[in-house]
């Protein structure tokens, strides 16, 4: 099969497309032939050397596709073959085949093509686990989220709409936050000409922000806690401005805040499982009423990876950024 290689850790420039032989499906696997490929965050930071994958997991980037089952491990029953799937995997992506636990595959809606699936698991998956699981957003609270027009930002926008919360953004241009208001946002703010917090203080009439989605860190972590609601719940998923800040933890104490932060892609398959599990009950009929569609901002061939990458990290996009791979 053909791959997409990281030759040395670096710039976009190392990704290689290189040949080797196609995985085998182990038990509770299968093997899948893979459309189309997301683009992700971790993915670039894996490039750069900084996030090296769990062990056991496939050194090769990408950790959602969609694509067809053509093969399967022990223990995965036969009618899974010739299913259309989309999958959070365990790496492996940049590639013709992959394999993944079945517990993480989904199938495809019925109104999505395979680039719009490829661009579901990681960003759905994500959200959902931290949004729903761990924050417990409900109906009629408010949410945040920074980076309203990143792949997560557009998804837990729409995600947060359709479980009746009242939606907040933050994007580094006009056109940006035009687009988190269109896709569902009540109030989307550019951070690089407006202090999000004195804006979202007023739009909650100063009763601050129930759940915050935080990719961030850096400052945004003191200004996240000044910016919860009593009872507020703020979670990080990533730290693109740094993991370290001051922080006056009163309002910690005094407003009973819950402030937590989890990766996915380390997570057993049993947790995964029942994350999919959830969103095939819970997500999945929204998607196929057309309540939720993914942004693709732009495809690229597999061969051309490393132009998808640079553009990642531009962050001139908006939305998914996806590799087409087979057909």
């Amino acid at each position: 099969m053909r791959y997409i290689n990281v030759a040395e850790p670096g710039a976009p420039d190392v990704l290689k497309l290189e040949e080797k032989e196609k995985p085998e499906p182990q038990n509770g696997e299968v093997l899948i032939k893979v459309a189309a490929a997301g683009i992700n965050r971790p993915d670039v930071i894996q490039r750069q050397g900084f996030y090296p994958p769990p062990k056991g997991a496939s050194p090769i980037l990408g950790l959602e596709v969609s694509g067809e089952i053509v093969s399967l491990g022990g223990w995965v029953d036969k009618s899974h073959i010739g299913e259309q799937v989309c999958a959070l995997t365990n790496g492996g992506g940049y590639a013709e085949y992959v394999t993944v636990p079945v517990d993480q595959c989904l199938p495809v809606p019925s109104v999505l093509n395979m680039i719009e699936a490829a661009a579901l698991p990681e960003t759905c998956f994500t959200v959902w686990s931290n949004v729903f699981d761990r924050a417990r957003l409900k109906s009629g609270e408010t949410f945040l989220v920074h980076g309203g027009s990143s792949g997560i930002g557009t998804t837990a926008i729409q995600m947060a709409r359709i479980f009746g919360a009242r939606v907040f953004a933050t994007a580094g241009t006009d056109e940006k936050c035009q687009t988190c208001e269109w896709l569902g946002a009540e109030k989307a703010v550019n951070y690089r000409e407006q202090d999000y917090l004195e804006v979202l203080s007023a739009a909650t009439d100063k009763k601050g922000v129930n759940v915050i989605l935080d990719m961030v860190g850096g400052d945004y972590i003191s200004r996240n806690v000044k910016l919860a609601a009593v009872d507020g719940r703020i979670v990080n998923i990533a730290f693109l401005q740094g993991s370290k800040a001051e922080v006056d933890f009163m309002p910690v104490l005094l407003k009973r805040l819950t402030l937590t932060a989890s990766t996915l892609r380390p997570q057993p398959t049993t947790a995964k499982g029942a994350i999919a599990h959830s969103l095939r009950e819970k997500l999945w009929p929204h998607i196929e009423a057309g309540e939720f569609k993914p942004v693709i901002h732009k495809t690229f061939p597999l061969a051309d990876a490393a132009a998808a990458h640079s553009l990642m990290e531009s962050s001139a996009h908006t939305g998914k950024i996806v590799l087409t791979v087979n057909g």
